[in-house]
């Protein structure tokens, strides 16, 4: 099991940036495909981005291409999110899973097992 905390949101313009980070307690961060969702008001919860347990293998939505950048750092049992020329349209609620799912690209909210409460992201035009 693990549990994970998120946090780096807050408000910011249009064409700014962020970096979101996802804590993770235990010794088995490792062994966990991570994963960033968000969910804006009224909209289901959606895919970000993802990343292997290594870190060699990421994924992104569409939306996120050429904008946002996962990354990793095992040894302190953390993710990142890198946000840079962000837009209205992606204010939400980003939220960190965690999956043992492996094998391909990991996207779907119901394949991960685990949930930080979330980190507000408002971005103002």
């Amino acid at each position: 099991q693990v549990e994970v905390v998120e946090s780096g949101g807050g408000v910011v313009q249009t064409g700014g940036s962020l970096r979101l980070s996802c804590a993770a307690s235990g010794r088995t961060f490792s062994s966990y495909v991570m994963g960033w969702f968000r969910q804006a008001p009224g909209k289901e919860r959606e895919f970000v981005a993802s990343i292997s347990r290594s870190g060699g293998n990421t994924y992104y939505a569409d939306s996120a291409k050429g904008r946002f950048t996962v990354s990793r750092d095992n040894a302190k049992n953390t993710v990142y999110l890198q946000m840079n020329s962000l837009k209205p349209e992606d204010t939400a609620v980003y939220y960190c899973g965690a999956t043992r799912i492996v094998g391909y690209d990991v996207r779907e909210v119901y394949e991960y097992a685990y949930w930080g409460q979330g980190t507000q992201v408002t971005v103002s035009s």
